[in-house]
């Protein structure tokens, strides 16, 4: 098998083939899926090594005293082969992990073969396809939890266990100093806590992405801003808890934890970080300090970690193995989110590359993770089983002469098929508007006078039967347009049908039916939002991608008026069933990719989301779709980051694209005025309009339609399991 080593002498780090360990009684034998690289512990043991050996001894003086005893016992000699020998040797690197049982060794009854486990250790969890680890550092990953986020197991513990150490009481506040990988899961299990987190790291990246997680406010440690914002937060009085969790040769973190810890707060180390105490500081205000071992008690013992000897829980509550597990069970319900922390996914053989562009700063990353071959299959989350689209074996619809105009009818004539979709096909050369179908007689009678058609009617099975219309677009409400499509592919034509395609995965399942059997699959859904101009110039602006991106889309889409038809959740399926196939297929249009899973959480007593899809190279893409912000900002504003490089959307007015060249930094910006806001609708029926007229390919894949409807529908699934739920094509 393949591991992770380094050679701490040279600093030489390479993917060894090594023996498989064997499976010992009290263990089991792990085949790893996800393993977690922590950028602040395991690059600085990387970094550690690339020094000189003086540069060595003055990062490591716990070792040198050892050094300096075995000297004066062992003499001088003796000891230098012994160190050279040490530090001459490949050392392991990794310690937490998420991966399939393999193997189960004697005494271990509580998992069995094919069980997905989350564990830890330093010696247990490693960078290595196969590792052996002890019943005490491994637990059981509750259904629908990710094994990519499993694999957050070991550090959530550590978090964990620092928070327990502070002993938070509901309504406290506190303040969270180094905002690294472990600072941000403190933040989301204080918030968790019921208590108020103020955040300061000198990122401001990371400080933003610690108020997305729950943060009250977050600021530059040197700035004015924290100090400010804790007064605020406690009338003055101080933080009740301060924890460390920044790393460094800096004394800043202790003497900012003294200044605005309350009288008798309580100071909790969890990160590695310089710890000169102010004496006069924490004299005068009698401050409790505390630190945090590690993944909790057991650790460091061997009889717990390498002999499987528990503690009884009346007199130990939270174990090593127990926070795991308890971290595991606040990722699975919700209340603990990593999505947001990974940022970059690598394939395991790419390791030593990995390493290099942590260490050079090349990739900006709160944490990454390593990427197993088996990855793929270990995933225990509930799946929404997306039909498998089978194409039919009918032939392309024909060719129509260039002077023959392309027939539509219009089932619906609402307020958006009147305002964004007719006025572009109304005077488009080519096109003829033959019938609209209305339920009211009415209404299709305004379409007419409107838009010219030839003919108004009430009369769907006229319409369908009529071997003179070319296409047919659906545009009522949500509840009919599965059946509508349905009805108008059975009657051979083409269809144009606004989203959403379905309201549940019976419906989608029907309409691939009724592709199937017709042998009929010239469909398109109205997402027109990939057409727009403004969005499709920068994209290519942005180029070609090498590695994963990072999207973030804020739909700002406002409360809606009493009455509204959107509102019949009942019939008409959620708000954003309705709506959110747009933002999903504008999300996978622009990564290239349909998504893998999704995971969904409503803050509670209003309608806002947060949706956060997973795609399969590792890219994200996090719509925050919301109706309780202010009116007056734009409805949808979208950032992509990729590739060292950032594309900006707003609201289809302005969109920018930054990068670097050999120039030097660059940007790219175009404008478009407000009353020329364009969102691809005329892109979109001109590319429908040229398939039916050509019998050319249809503008938008059948599977990649299929797919944003899952996913869309996946949404609801997510919110009522509380977890990410994986979308899976049927065979």
């Amino acid at each position: 098998m393949k591991q992770v080593v380094q050679n701490y002498k040279s600093g030489e780090l390479s993917v060894l083939d090594v023996p498989v360990p064997g499976c010992k009684p009290g263990g089991v034998l792990v085949r790893s899926a996800f393993s977690l690289i922590s950028t602040g512990t395991e690059m600085m043991k990387v970094s550690e090594a690339g020094m000189s050996m003086v540069g060595k001894a003055r990062s490591r003086p716990d070792q040198v005293a050892k050094v300096m005893q075995s000297v004066a016992t062992n003499g001088l000699p003796a000891t230098y082969r012994k160190v050279m020998g040490k530090l001459d040797s490949y050392t392991p690197l990794g310690y937490s992990l998420c991966g399939v049982v393999e193997q189960v060794g004697a005494g271990i009854d509580d998992v069995k073969v094919g069980d997905l486990v989350a564990c830890a250790g330093n010696e247990h969890a490693l960078h290595a396809e196969l590792n052996w680890v002890p019943k005490n550092l491994y637990t059981p990953v509750p259904d629908g939890l990710a094994p990519q986020h499993a694999a957050f197991g070991t550090v959530g513990s550590i978090a964990l266990q620092g928070v327990r150490q502070g002993e938070p009481q509901l309504g406290e506040v506190a303040l969270v100093i180094g905002l690294g990988l472990i600072g941000q899961l403190v933040v989301q299990l204080l918030a968790a806590s019921g208590v108020r987190v103020v955040g300061a790291d000198p990122d401001p990246a990371r400080c933003e992405l610690a108020e997305r997680l729950g943060a009250v406010a977050c600021g530059d440690p040197g700035s004015a801003a924290v100090e400010t914002a804790v007064a605020e937060l406690t009338d003055g009085h101080g933080a009740d808890q301060v924890y460390l969790a920044a790393g460094g040769g800096s004394n800043q973190p202790v003497e900012l934890a003294a200044h605005l810890a309350r009288d008798r707060g309580r100071v909790v180390d969890i990160g590695k970080c310089r710890l000169d105490l102010p004496w006069n500081a924490y004299y005068e205000k009698e401050l409790d300090v505390r630190f945090s071992r590690s993944y909790g008690p057991g650790r460091y013992d061997p009889s717990y970690e390498l002999e499987g000897r528990d503690y009884p829980i009346g007199y130990v509550r939270w174990t090593e193995r127990r926070n795991l597990a308890c971290f595991l069970d606040l990722m699975a319900r919700g209340r603990v989110d990593v999505g947001p922390l990974v940022s970059h996914v690598a394939d395991f053989e790419d390791a030593v590359e990995t390493y290099r562009r942590l260490k050079d700063g090349e990739l900006k990353a709160v944490t990454a993770l390593f990427r197993y071959p088996s990855a793929e299959v270990a995933a225990p989350a509930p799946k929404l089983e997306v039909p498998a689209v089978r194409r039919p074996a009918a032939q392309a619809a024909p060719a129509r002469s260039s002077k023959s105009p392309v027939r539509l009818a219009f089932i619906g004539a609402g307020n958006y098929a009147t305002s964004m979709l007719l006025p572009h096909l109304a005077q488009r050369e080519g096109v003829a508007l033959s019938t609209v179908v209305t339920t009211t007689a009415l209404s299709a009678a305004n379409a007419q006078r409107k838009f010219g058609f030839a003919q108004a009617t009430t009369d769907l099975d006229a319409v369908l039967g009529d071997s003179s219309i070319d296409a047919v677009f659906v545009v009522t409400r949500h509840s009919s347009h599965a059946d509508l499509t349905r009805r108008a592919l059975l009657a051979g034509k083409t269809v144009f049908v606004e989203k959403p395609l379905a309201l549940s995965e019976e419906e989608l399942a029907s309409v691939l039916a009724t592709v199937e059997e017709s042998g009929n699959d010239r469909l398109q859904v109205g997402f027109n939002r990939r057409f727009a101009p403004l969005l499709r110039e920068a994209k290519n602006r942005l180029g070609a991608r090498t590695g994963p991106a990072s999207l973030r889309y804020l739909v700002n889409a406002g409360r809606l008026q009493h009455g509204s038809w959107y509102l019949r959740q009942d019939t008409e399926g959620s708000r954003f069933e309705g709506e959110g196939g747009h933002f999903v297929d504008t999300a996978s249009w622009l990564l290239g990719a349909d998504p893998v899973s999704v995971y969904a959480v409503a803050p509670s007593g209003n309608e806002d989301l947060q949706v956060v899809l997973r795609y399969p190279d590792g890219s994200t893409a996090t719509i925050s779709y919301v109706t309780s912000g202010a009116p007056a900002f734009p409805k949808e504003t979208l950032d992509l980051l990729a590739d060292g490089k950032v594309l900006k959307l707003d609201d289809f007015v302005r969109a920018s694209v930054y990068f670097e060249s050999t120039a030097g930094r660059k940007r790219w910006v175009s404008s478009r005025l407000p009353k020329a806001r364009d969102k691809g609708q005329s892109n979109e029926l001109a590319s429908f309009i040229k398939a039916v007229r050509t019998g050319g390919p249809m503008p938008v894949p059948l599977e990649s339609l299929v797919a944003t409807t899952a996913a869309t529908l996946a949404v609801q699934a997510s919110l009522a399991g509380g977890a990410p739920v994986t979308l899976a094509r049927s065979l």
